[in-house]
C-alpha cells in the first residue's frame, strides 16, 4: 500500500546474468522498436458521468495496439512513466488512470467505494473502443493498483483479456486494515498519507511522514482509534471513521468492495500472474488468489493462474539484499521482460510457451535459489507438527521453552503463562514503515518476560520450509479479549534470530464451530480463564532452508507494536471506540490432551 515514487529500475532490466533455470525465464518478448508518444489529462467518462483522468503512453505509429491499463491513487510520477514507456516501446499502449477523487479525475475520494469495481470495467470499455487500441486490454500494477485488478475483474469486462496483479492484497479484514481482526498501523499511516485528493507530507520518513517511528510510537497509543486520523491532524477522511466502525467483514461498508468471495472469483474470465515476496506486506493476497482462481475461475484460462514469490519486500524485486540478509544475484529477476512475455501471449497471441512453464515459482532462502513447482502448496509437502515443551517457564530467550516433534507426555509441566498489558506492549523488531527491514533480528523484543520462546536443538541436517503455516494454540486469557501473535524464527550459530513470518488472530474473532479458526464476519465470546482453542493461519508463508547447526524458534505473545494495534483486552464488540484497558494473564497449555504446536511443511531433500 505504499505511495512512493517508483523507480523500477530493476523491473526494468532487460538481459541479466544467467539466472537459475528454475527462476521464472523471460525468454523471448517483444523487441523494443517504437518511439513513444505521451499525452497527459485523457478523460474517459464513468457510468454515473464522473470523468477520470489518463494518461497514455502509445507507440508512434498509425497501427492499433494492445492497451495495458494502470489504476492509481498515487499520480503521475516517474515510475509510472518509465514502465509506461518500456512497454510502449515494445508494442503496448500504456493507460495511467487516476482512481476516483484523485488527483486530476473527478468525483469523491474513498479507498474501498465499490465504484472503483464499475470504474474498472467502464475504464477497460472505453479503452478498447479508441482508434489506437486493437480491442484487447490487460491490466498491470503494485499494491492498490493490484487490488484494482481483481475489483475490475470480478466485473467481467470483455475486453480484459488477462491481468498482472503485483503483491495485491486480498480482502480487508485478512491483511489490510485488519490482519486477522487486529488493526496493522501501516494501514493507519496510509490512511494519513492518502487523506484528501493528493498525497499528504508531514515530514520524513515512510507514508509522507506519519510511519516514522517517534511518531508511530506515539500517536498510536492515544485512543479512541477512532479519532486517530483526526488526531494526526489528516481531516480530509471521512472514510476512516468507516473503517473503525466496521470492525467485522460483514460491514456493508466493507461487503461492497469485497472481492475474494466464491461467487466473484467465479466471474473472473481471465488468466493471472501474480507476484509477491516473503517479506511484501500484502504477501497473503498471491497465494489466496491463486488457489482460489483455480477453483472458481470462470474459464479454463482463468482456471490456469501463475505465481510467482521471491526474497522481497513490497517493493519487490529491486535488491538482493533486503534487511541483513543478501540472497545473492539471483535474487533480481528480469521481471517485466516476463510480464511483457505474458502480454505478448495473451494480448498478441504470440505463441512462446509461457503457459507450458512451470505455474508456481518460489525463491527458497537460505539456498538462495529458485524453484520451479507444480502447485501451491508443494505437493511434496510433509506436513509435520512441531509441539511446545516446557518447564512452565519458557519466558524470554533464556526460558526453558523447547520444540519438538515430540508430542507432550504425562508428567511434563502443562503450560506457561505471561502478562500482557496494553499499557506496555511487546515492541516489533521493525523499524521501517512495512516491513521492508527482511528477516529482522526478534532477540530484543524476545527478552521481555511477555514473550513466550521454544526452540529446538541445534539442527543435525538440513529442514527445509516451504509453504503455509498454521499455530494451533490451546490458550486462555483472564480478560474478555485478547490478541495471539506466533512468530516463526530462524535462529543462527552466533544467536541471530532471523524472523520469517507470523500469524495473529483477536481472540474474539475465533469461530468455536470450526475448531477455533477466524471468522472475519462475527464475533464470539472469550471466558476469562477458559481454554479455547485457536486454529492460526499465518498471513506470510515462507521458503527457508534451516541450515545444519541453525535452531528452529517459535515465539509467542499478544502484541507486537506498533507494526500491530493494541488490543485494550476490555472485551468490548468495537475496541476501536474503547479508551481504556485491562492488563491480563495469558496461558499456552501444552498437555496431552492440549498439545499446543505449529504445522510446518517440511520438503523432502531435493
Amino acid at each position: 500500500m505504499k505511495p512512493i515514487l517508483l523507480t523500477f529500475t530493476a523491473l526494468l532490466l532487460a538481459p541479466l546474468a544467467a539466472l537459475q533455470a528454475e527462476a521464472p525465464d523471460p525468454g523471448q518478448y517483444s523487441a523494443e522498436q517504437f518511439e513513444v508518444k505521451a499525452t497527459r489529462g485523457n478523460k474517459a467518462a464513468m457510468r454515473d458521468g464522473v470523468r477520470l483522468s489518463l494518461d497514455v503512453f502509445q507507440p508512434k505509429s498509425d497501427g492499433r495496439f494492445p492497451a495495458i491499463l494502470i489504476i492509481t491513487p498515487y499520480g503521475n510520477n516517474p515510475g509510472y512513466q518509465k514502465r509506461g514507456t518500456w512497454f510502449a516501446q515494445r508494442g503496448y499502449v500504456v493507460a495511467v488512470a487516476d482512481s476516483r477523487g484523485r488527483f486530476d479525475s473527478e468525483g469523491e475520494w474513498d479507498p474501498f467505494d465499490p465504484k472503483h469495481k464499475t470504474d474498472g470495467y467502464d475504464l477497460v470499455e472505453w479503452l478498447a473502443k479508441q482508434p489506437w487500441c486493437d480491442g484487447k486490454v490487460g491490466m498491470m500494477g503494485l499494491s492498490y493498483m493490484g487490488w484494482t485488478q481483481w475489483w475490475t475483474a470480478t466485473q467481467g469486462p470483455p475486453s480484459l483479456k488477462a491481468i498482472v496483479p503485483e503483491v495485491a492484497p486480498p480482502d480487508q479484514f485478512y491483511n489490510l486494515p485488519y490482519q486477522n481482526g487486529v488493526l496493522q498501523g501501516v494501514m493507519l499511516d496510509w490512511a494519513g498519507a492518502m487523506a484528501g485528493r493528493v498525497g499528504q507530507i508531514i515530514g520524513p520518513g515512510p507514508y509522507g511522514g506519519f510511519a516514522s517511528s517517534e511518531r508511530r510510537l506515539s500517536d498510536y497509543m492515544q485512543l479512541p482509534y477512532l479519532k486517530l486520523n483526526e488526531l494526526r491532524g489528516a481531516l480530509d477522511s471521512p472514510w476512516f471513521e468507516k473503517w473503525i466502525r466496521g470492525n467485522t467483514a460483514s460491514d456493508p461498508y466493507w461487503r461492497g468492495i469485497a472481492y475474494q468471495t466464491p461467487q466473484s472469483y467465479a466471474k473472473v474470465a481471465v488468466p493471472s500472474l501474480a507476484v509477491s515476496g516473503w517479506f511484501d506486506g500484502d504477501a497473503n493476497g498471491s497465494p489466496m488468489n491463486y488457489l482460489a482462481m483455480k477453483k472458481y475461475g470462470a474459464t479454463p484460462d482463468a482456471r490456469r493462474p501463475r505465481l510467482v514469490i521471491g526474497p522481497w519486500p513490497h517493493i519487490f524485486n529491486q535488491n538482493r539484499k533486503v534487511g541483513a540478509f543478501d540472497y545473492g544475484a539471483d535474487a533480481v529477476i528480469n521481471w517485466d521482460g516476463y510480464v511483457c512475455r505474458w502480454f505478448d501471449h495473451w494480448l498478441k497471441g504470440v505463441d512462446n510457451g509461457v503457459m507450458k512453464d512451470a505455474p508456481v515459482h518460489v525463491f527458497v532462502m537460505g539456498r538462495n535459489k529458485w524453484s520451479a513447482e507444480q502447485d501451491w502448496p508443494l505437493p511434496q509437502t510433509r506436513w509435520t507438527k512441531y509441539y511446545l515443551h516446557s518447564k512452565g517457564h519458557a519466558n524470554t530467550t533464556n526460558g526453558d521453552g523447547v520444540l519438538s516433534t515430540t508430542a507432550p507426555a504425562s508428567g511434563d509441566a502443562t503450560s506457561d503463562s505471561y502478562v500482557y498489558d496494553p499499557a506496555k506492549p511487546t515492541l516489533s523488531d521493525f523499524t521501517s514503515g512495512h516491513i521492508e527491514d527482511g528477516a529482522v533480528d526478534t532477540r530484543k523484543s524476545a527478552s521481555g518476560t511477555d514473550v513466550l520462546v521454544y526452540t529446538t536443538p541445534p539442527l543435525d541436517e538440513e529442514v527445509e520450509v516451504t509453504g503455509p503455516i498454521t499455530a494451533k494454540l490451546y490458550a486462555a486469557t483472564s480478560a474478555r479479549d485478547t490478541d495471539w501473535m506466533v512468530r516463526l524464527i530462524d535462529v543462527q550459530p552466533d544467536g541471530f534470530s532471523a524472523m520469517l513470518c507470523e500469524g495473529l488472530m483477536r481472540a474474539r474473532h475465533r469461530d468455536p464451530d470450526h475448531a477455533g479458526t477466524f471468522n472475519p464476519d462475527k464475533l464470539s465470546l472469550i471466558e476469562p480463564n477458559q481454554v479455547n482453542e485457536y486454529t492460526i493461519e499465518f498471513w506470510r508463508a515462507t521458503a527457508n532452508a534451516f541450515a545444519k547447526g541453525h535452531h528452529i524458534r517459535v515465539e509467542i505473545s499478544s502484541s507486537y507494536f506498533p507494526l500491530y494495534l493494541r488490543n485494550l483486552n476490555t472485551g468490548a464488540d468495537n475496541i476501536g471506540l474503547e479508551t481504556t484497558s485491562v492488563v491480563a494473564t495469558q496461558k499456552i497449555m501444552h498437555t496431552t490432551e492440549q498439545a499446543s504446536h505449529i504445522v510446518l511443511p517440511v520438503i523432502p531433500r531435493r
